[in-house]
């Protein structure tokens, strides 16, 4: 079993995390912008600002980061290729998307119906992510 290319998994997690990255802005900053305004509103928190919108980029890349590791971590036993990336990308789906959303809506502050669409698009988009990271990674010769 080879060893993981570091420098690739940062590259491929940083291809990734801007594909995050970019889906995510046109999802919440655009698509479900009122929604977010509404559910603030409905803690008594202000509308999200540029402090929090650059900490969600940054955990967008270490999302995309996440995911690829993972590619290259579980490539050996499944194999190379998108199948594989997608596997990669479900496990990170239920860790990092299902599980964030399951919470707060468990606790009532994010309605159902938008933990829906965020779980949704957050699996599209983490697949689409993975399978552009693992694109770029390849093992040390």
């Amino acid at each position: 079993m080879g060893k993981i290319d570091i420098g690739r998994v940062v590259i491929g997690g940083i291809v990734a995390g801007i594909v995050i990255d970019v889906i995510e802005f046109v999802l919440n900053g655009i698509v479900l912008a009122n929604q977010w305004l509404d559910v603030m509103s409905s803690i008594h928190r202000p509308p999200l600002g540029s402090n929090e919108i650059i900490a969600f980029n940054i955990l967008g890349l270490v999302q995309g980061l996440a995911a690829v590791w993972t590619y290259a971590a579980i490539r050996p036993r499944f194999g190379a290729g998108p199948k594989t990336a997608v596997y990669a990308a479900v496990l990170t789906w239920v860790t990092a998307y299902l599980v964030a959303d399951a919470l707060p809506t468990i606790m009532g502050v994010l309605p159902v119906a938008l933990a829906v669409k965020l779980a949704g698009v957050g699996l599209v988009e983490i697949i689409v992510a993975t399978v552009a990271g693992a694109y770029v990674y390849k093992e040390p010769s």
